[in-house]
């Protein structure tokens, strides 16, 4: 069995009304089109129903019927992905996970919690938030994002540099694999050497292995001081060499982030934002936290570099302002048209001369297209944003990606392959490491219904 079979030539009825007895009739429904169509509106699907299981053993009774029916099957949280890796193609069931909504206590003396796949990144930090901790993870999408997706992709978001991506965060999960089984290791245990790590197989698989149903999350202390500086440099050269001696010389730094002349100025015109900061080539956005004020610290080092403009800010007002510079980089780019979005990770020798030509790249594919590039500098991941490209979404895309792989990065930094790159892992992976990963599918999905054609080439 392929797992790709359509619902479409089976009897609707029949299969509406086998989900309905799993998981009640108000819960199985055709889908809308917001459930066919994923965050960046390019990559679009054709599910033939969405389910809407309720706990882990609704889930494990969905997927046993999945493989009885030869019938696939895609697990979608937020639909805040930029891969196509959440949108059921082909008759697909999609399975929505936004009813699995546990939020557990808060246990303070381990700092962790265990959390339902449907709850969202800013319920997480709001639900933590009164013991004095915090779910470092963060990103723009924080209202809508579900902790399942962020695992599913092993997202990672602005505080990366100082507390890693999602599996870093991982203290246990439940999920059920694509035989229909459960795994749950929810114990929490920091030290439990027993074996294959499964939690961190399941983080970043993308939904072809298993359904992540529930996790348990270490939380870290919420730091009561924080203050945040923008840095106008020169050149993105410097921008890259400030971030880097920032991050080497404090042990608080949250975020590093870089926007562009252009990004500002496009910022500026789409939302109105007063942007009243000094002129320059590019503009870094550096935070920090910790248990005393950090500010006279921060200033210090910046102020070895005399040819950068600093603003410092450590009210909270203030530091929302400098902040809406970072995060209405997307919604401004996307009020041109729906973007190409490239997220990939360059290693920090070769970061400026790639966020300086990539540019000209995407010219030579595409000329008049508008290239904009913003992101995470300190750990390299930069988000390419093409604007114009309509009709060479396969050329734009070798371009791109082809350079970044010629500079030693990753083509993807922590979105994940999907659809939208598969057909390029191999420029990243080699032919042993794909097979392998093959293997570790057909083992955990040997019917091959859990996202098909997601990841693997």
């Amino acid at each position: 069995m392929t797992g790709d079979y359509p619902v479409t030539v089976l009897d609707r009825d029949v299969l509406r009304h086998e989900l309905a007895a799993i998981v009640g009739d108000a819960h199985v429904r055709d889908p809308e089109p917001s459930d066919d169509v994923d965050w960046t509106g390019r990559y679009r699907g054709a599910a033939s129903f969405v389910v809407r299981p309720g706990d882990t053993a609704e889930v494990a009774r969905i997927v046993q019927w999945a493989r009885r029916r030869s019938v696939s099957l895609v697990a979608q949280g937020g639909n805040t992905g930029l891969v196509g890796a959440s949108i059921a193609r082909d008759g697909a069931v999609l399975v929505s996970t936004r009813r699995l909504r546990f939020l557990g206590e808060v246990d303070p003396l381990s700092r962790q919690v265990t959390v339902g796949a449907g709850i969202t990144l800013q319920e997480i930090q709001e639900h933590v938030s009164s013991y004095g901790l915090r779910y470092p993870v963060d990103f723009g999408a924080r209202g809508t994002a579900t902790i399942g997706g962020s695992v599913a992709t092993n997202a990672g978001g602005i505080n990366v540099v100082r507390y890693g991506m999602t599996r870093r965060q991982i203290a246990g999960i439940e999920a059920v694999l694509g035989t229909g089984e459960v795994v749950s290791r929810l114990g929490g245990l920091v030290k439990d050497n027993t074996g294959f790590d499964l939690a961190g197989l399941l983080c970043g698989s993308e939904g072809i292995l298993g359904i992540v149903t529930t996790v348990r999350l270490q939380l870290v202390p919420k730091l009561s001081h924080v203050v945040t500086a923008l840095v106008t440099c020169p050149s993105i050269a410097r921008t890259v060499e400030v971030a880097a001696v920032v991050c080497s010389r404090l042990d608080c730094v949250d975020a590093a982030e870089l926007v562009t002349r252009d990004g500002v100025e496009l910022v500026r015109r789409v939302t109105g934002l007063d942007t009243s900061v000094p002129d320059g080539a590019a503009h870094l956005l550096v935070e920090c936290s910790s248990t005393s004020d950090q500010s006279e610290a921060l200033s210090a080092v910046l102020a070895e570099f005399d040819d950068v403009d600093v603003s410092v800010a450590v009210t909270h007002a203030h530091r929302a302002h400098l902040w809406r510079l970072r995060e209405e980089q997307t919604p401004s780019i996307n009020a041109l048209g729906v973007p190409f979005k490239f997220d990939v990770t360059i290693p920090l020798p070769a970061l400026a001369e790639f966020v300086e030509t990539i540019p000209m790249a995407v010219a030579s594919v595409r000329p008049g297209a508008r290239t904009f590039v913003f992101g995470h500098v300190a750990d390299g991941n930069m988000h390419v944003n093409v604007v114009g490209g309509e009709g060479d979404h396969d050329r734009l895309t070798d371009a791109v990606l082809r350079a970044v792989v010629e500079r030693g990065g990753s083509i993807s930094a922590e979105h994940g392959i999907g659809i939208a790159k598969r057909d390029w892992l191999h420029l990243v992976r080699s032919p042993a490491e794909i097979d392998a990963m093959r293997a570790i599918k057909r083992a955990l999905d040997p019917d091959g219904i859990l996202n098909p054609g997601v990841l693997l080439p």
